[in-house]
């Protein structure tokens, strides 16, 4: 099922880029999708499904992740780990790098050649909920929101590697509850989420490996995006909302609607920018043009 909204829309002059809705597309034929990871070079996005019930700690071997095109044709549902590949339990986060794909499951991290699609797994010593992957540099970092605590994989390209990765610690127990990561500019980025009544803010992960928060409290932050300008794009639970945030914006909300915003991905395009948001709780992902 799929549903379009339009919305013409004027952009006002401003010193950055304050983004508006230009059009909402809705896709409905997941099992509660987590996360969207984009491949603009391949023309296709990567959704991971739970594939059953909305537990996200349950290791029933029912996840799996889901081919797309860019404007929300199925290609194959069942794309990763594939028929012959080890099961999937509850995949999470997303990143999408040349011809790897990098996503979580509970307490380990995977990395897949899209190619191939020969994929490997290693365990995350300790975690409760890992969340998020990004790569920076050689590293992969994976979020574990539950375990307050950001791990660092070396490195990153661990598929064909000969021995086992190295894994470190970047923080625990800061009391940021990561979730969400990006490699921006200025470092790692991430946003924290834990309650409804127990908001989180923006943190930056400095040099020390602590994270500092650069922003107020904000609510409940799911996925993490750096714009051209150094805004930044997040999803927020108790708004149900993609927003627009920056020290001189503050939050601007977006798009609204949303159950249960995840963890995105977005193509940035000519002054504009797509998002692609899935809805956890609803079983959505929307395509979101932003002007």
């Amino acid at each position: 099922m799929r549903t379009t909204l339009l919305v013409l829309l004027a952009v006002p002059v401003a010193a950055f880029a304050q983004l508006k809705v230009a059009s909402d597309t809705t896709l409905a034929s997941f099992t509660h999708p987590e996360s969207v990871g984009c491949d603009p070079k391949n023309k296709a996005i990567y959704v991971s499904e739970f594939g059953s019930k909305l537990a996200p700690l349950e290791k029933d071997g029912a996840g799996y992740i889901s081919k797309w095109s860019l404007d929300g044709k199925l290609i194959e549902k069942n794309f990763l780990p594939g028929d012959k590949g080890e099961k999937l339990n509850k995949p999470k986060g997303i990143w999408v790098q040349g011809n790897r794909l990098w996503t979580t499951d509970i307490d380990s991290a995977w990395v897949f050649d899209l190619k191939t699609r020969k994929g490997r797994k290693v365990a995350l010593p300790g975690a409760q909920f890992a969340n998020d992957p990004a790569v920076r540099g050689k590293a992969l970092y994976v979020t574990d929101n539950r375990g307050d605590q950001v791990y660092e994989v070396e490195p990153a390209d661990f598929l064909n590697a000969k021995s086992e990765p190295k894994i470190s610690t970047v923080f625990k127990d800061a009391q940021g509850n990561p979730n969400g990561i990006w490699p921006a500019k200025s470092g790692l980025v991430v946003g924290g989420f834990l309650a409804a009544d127990q908001p989180r803010a923006i943190y930056r992960i400095g040099k020390g490996g602590k994270p500092a928060a650069i922003s107020d409290p904000l609510g409940r932050l799911d996925g993490v995006y750096e714009l051209k300008d150094g805004s930044l794009l997040v999803t927020e639970w108790n708004s149900g909302s993609l927003a627009q945030w920056s020290k001189k914006l503050g939050m601007h909300k977006l798009a609204e609607g949303f159950k249960g915003p995840a963890d995105f991905c977005a193509i940035a395009k000519g002054k504009g920018v797509t998002a692609y948001v899935p809805d956890l709780v609803q079983s959505q992902v929307r395509i979101i043009e932003l002007r």
